[in-house]
């Protein structure tokens, strides 16, 4: 474990409702490695004032979660293309008080497409109409994916105008449809969340579907998680989003990139109980 002194270099992550993973991530590599460096997590009731206590307090960096990705933009110095995008920041890196926005959340879920192998031509429906939903619909569009539909259940313009961005159709339910990937870039399933117990898609939807692909992390096999894995189904899961945006934060953060087993084993450290 590193010893903290005046010389340590602090980063954070801002969440509604922080969770440990991040911080056993990141605190397991700076030990590994032997930098000194330290992470913790933290929630915020004034997001403006955050944003200045990180360039004020000289924090080297911020991941931030919902509800954060889009009202932190308007009080940082640059954003940065990953971000510009998609109007959406999950990275800040504090450059001697310059404060600069990146989004990694884009590049994980763009990773896990071609891992995952899934057909370009493969009809998709989007729950959400958020920043992380933004990353999403980004992601697919980038790898190739054309026909979808975003479905944010409380209407207005915000699922309407995202949907618009990629000319894809936008709707308040999934109706009698039956799309073949699934994905969920809202809160529901997430531990501590008022919905922590439902499904993000109607059972028939899912049973329906051939790949699930779930961006809530904790816990690891949310409702809708565990209900594809018990139907056989393909699914990609929040964990895996949250290990590969850490790894490209903890780069942006540090400098340094770790080995794959580096990755691996901080990864189990994180996801243990």
């Amino acid at each position: 474990m590193n010893i903290v002194d005046r010389d340590t270099v602090m980063c954070i992550s801002l969440a509604a409702r922080p969770g440990n993973h991040g911080n056993k991530f990141h605190n397991f590599l700076y030990a590994d490695l032997g930098l000194n460096y330290l992470y913790k997590s933290f929630s915020s009731s004034d997001i403006g004032a955050t944003i200045g206590g990180i360039r004020s307090l000289g924090i080297r960096g911020a991941s931030v979660s919902m509800p954060y990705k889009e009202s932190c933009m308007p009080y940082l110095d640059h954003i940065d293309p990953s971000a510009a995008a998609i109007d959406s920041v999950n990275t800040i890196v504090n450059d001697d008080g310059v404060l600069t926005g990146f989004n990694t959340d884009f590049i994980a879920v763009r990773t896990m497409l071609d891992v995952y192998e899934i057909p370009r031509d493969t009809e998709f429906a989007l729950l959400g109409a958020g920043g992380m939903a933004k990353a999403v619909l980004a992601a697919l569009h980038d790898a190739g994916f054309r026909s979808g539909t975003v479905i944010s259940p409380r209407g207005g313009e915000r699922g309407k105008a995202l949907a618009e961005r990629y000319d894809v159709r936008s709707d308040t339910s999934i109706g009698a449809t039956a799309p073949g990937l699934l994905l969920n870039a809202t809160p529901i399933g997430m531990e501590g969340g008022p919905e922590v117990d439902q499904l993000a898609f109607p059972g028939s939807a899912i049973e329906a579907a051939h790949t699930i692909f779930d961006v809530v992390y904790l816990p690891p096999q949310t409702p809708m998680v565990k209900y594809a894995l018990g139907l056989g189904k393909k699914v990609l899961t929040g964990d895996e989003v949250m290990r590969r945006q850490a790894e490209e934060q903890f780069v942006l953060y540090t400098g340094v990139r770790p080995t794959v087993d580096q990755i691996a084993r901080a990864e189990a450290y994180a996801s243990a109980s």
